[in-house]
Formats: structure tokens, sequence, C-alpha cells
């Protein structure tokens, strides 16, 4: 009764979250990111070079935007007439951009990317349990079978094919799980991983990272009686993501606090420039150079002054 009631959790799990990595719809970029009728016009109007980057750069002034192309324009697609937000990409698979893309997956015919990445993870972690499970409960019939401990009927090669199947299975979703489990803990996209984000003033390769806390979160949510279920509960719009640089962008207006235009989302719950953890720690927990330096210069005047006082007494 204790396995049947658990292998049923389990495959409930796996279906539930699969069935909502297929179905669930890709993210597209919003209005705000598509070009107006007048920008289009001008667009197709002006030559190829710096004349278009000025019309882009004038029509994403307004636009939560810090990630370049490797020459340092702004990110255009061609096919579907926006500017690109952050982290988004184009599908030649599903021919639309795909907010936080990590890649089209065939085996679930669908994109995964900022709307259905937490379904594709529990999918993967579901998976992974029921594979795990089937084979923990078969093992000892397998066993039973080399050892001829089982009954000569064909359903004895049913249960080496079944162990087999799902140990195969366990080692694929296994390291497959594990690689995209690294990815949450780096804030990085399978995209990003082989392509780093290239920032106005520079690339930065964990230029989204946050620390591992606040990257779970942002993926799972703050509320954690919902990471398990395959419901969506991941922070954010999915156009706009707050990075770690600590350096302002030269280009970026200043607004009071240090934060940046991301800040305007009512629904981001990360600052805009956040610090890394551990400069932050650095920062916070110990005393300042200028502290530190300034009480060092004291003690060493202090006995500098001691040490003149036992001359001047000694020569009298």
């Amino acid at each position: 009764v204790v396995c049947l009631v658990a292998y049923h959790i389990f495959f409930m799990l796996f279906v539930w979250s699969y069935w909502k990595t297929i179905f669930t719809l890709p993210m597209n970029p919003s209005k705000e990111f598509h070009l107006s009728y007048s920008d289009k016009e001008s667009l197709e109007r002006e030559p190829r070079g710096e004349s278009q980057q000025e019309v882009l750069r004038r029509a994403a002034k307004d636009l939560p935007i810090y990630t370049r192309t490797m020459s340092g324009a702004i990110r255009y697609c061609d096919r579907c007439h926006l500017v690109k937000p952050d982290r988004c990409h184009h599908c030649s698979v599903c021919d639309k951009c795909i907010l936080k893309m990590d890649h089209h997956c065939p085996w679930v015919n669908n994109c995964v990317g900022f709307s259905n990445y937490k379904f594709f993870l529990l999918f993967l972690a579901y998976s992974l349990l029921y594979c795990l499970f089937i084979a923990a409960t078969d093992l000892q019939y397998f066993i039973k079978f080399w050892t001829n401990g089982l009954p000569d009927t064909q359903a004895k090669f049913h249960i080496m094919f079944l162990f087999f199947a799902a140990a195969m299975f366990s080692v694929s979703l296994s390291s497959l799980f594990g690689y995209h489990c690294w990815l949450v803990s780096k804030n990085k996209s399978t995209l990003e991983v082989f392509r780093a984000p290239i920032f106005r003033h520079r690339t930065d390769k964990n230029g989204f990272s946050l620390g591992f806390s606040k990257n779970l979160r942002q993926v799972f949510g703050d509320e954690k009686k919902y990471w398990l279920l395959p419901v969506f509960s991941s922070l954010g719009d999915g156009c706009s993501f707050p990075t770690c640089l600590v350096n302002q962008d030269p280009e970026q207006a200043s607004t009071p606090g240090g934060l940046n235009s991301t800040s305007k989302n009512e629904n981001h719950l990360f600052p805009a420039k956040p610090l890394r953890d551990s400069q932050s720690h650095l920062l916070t927990d110990t005393p300042s150079w200028s502290e530190t330096t300034a009480k060092a210069e004291k003690g060493k005047v202090g006995k500098e002054l001691t040490y003149a006082a036992v001359i001047c007494v000694v020569q009298t």
C-alpha cells in the first residue's frame, strides 16, 4: 500500500509538471518593445549602420535594456520588429522572440523560457524521482531474475527491461537535472553559458547573478509552499532583470538611491543594481579603509611622541 501511494504521488506530480511544461505558452515581449509605425518607416528608410542605430537608440531610450550585441549595438529582431529585452532571444523553431529563453526542447515540443522554466525543472526532478522509485522497487526482482528466483514466465523479461529502462533514464535525467540546478544557482540560461551577456560597458558572465538565495527565489518565488508544485510563482515580468553590476553605467540616467529605470516595475522585488553578497558583506561588516588607516596612523604618531620624550629625558 505504501509503495502504491508513493508511486501514484510521483506519477501525478510528474504528469502535472510535464503537462504544464508542454502547454504553457512562452511569453513574448510586451508591446512597449515593439517599434511604432513611424519608427519602422524610419528604420527602413535609413541605410544600415549608425543611422539605424540612432533610430533604435531613440526608440529604446525609455526601455529597461542594458545588454548589447557583440558590436555594442541595440539588440533588435528583424523578424519580430522589436527591440529585444535583456535575456530575450528569437527561436527559429517557434519563429518568435521568447523572454529569458533557455532552449527549445524537442522532448516537450516547446520553448523553455521565463513562463515555464520552473515547470521544466520540476518535470526533470519528478521524472528523476519517478525513475529512481521504479528502479529501487524493481531491484529485488531484478536480482531474483539472475539467481533464478522468479517463476519461469514471460513476466520476468518485462521486469528486466523495466529495471534497465528506469536505470538508464535515471542516469541521463540526473546529469540534466544537475546541470540545470547549477544554472539556477548561477542565474544563467543555457544560451548565456555559451555566450555571456554583453552589457553597455563590458561583458560579464555572472552579470545577472545575485547570490544563491536570490537566484533561487527568482525562479521559484518567495512563497516556499509553491516551490514543489507546478504553479507559476517566478518573480518579475520577464522583460527586465536586476543585475549585480556595482559600477554605474555611464549611459544610464542616475536616479535617487542609485537605482536604474527597472525600478519602475512595481513587481520587481529585487533592487536594480544590488551589490554582490561578498562585497556587501565587506562594506557592512568590516571597518572602512580610512577608519583603519586613521587608527593606525594615530597609534603610530603616539608611539613616535613617546619615543621622542624618552630620548629627551635620557639626554637631559
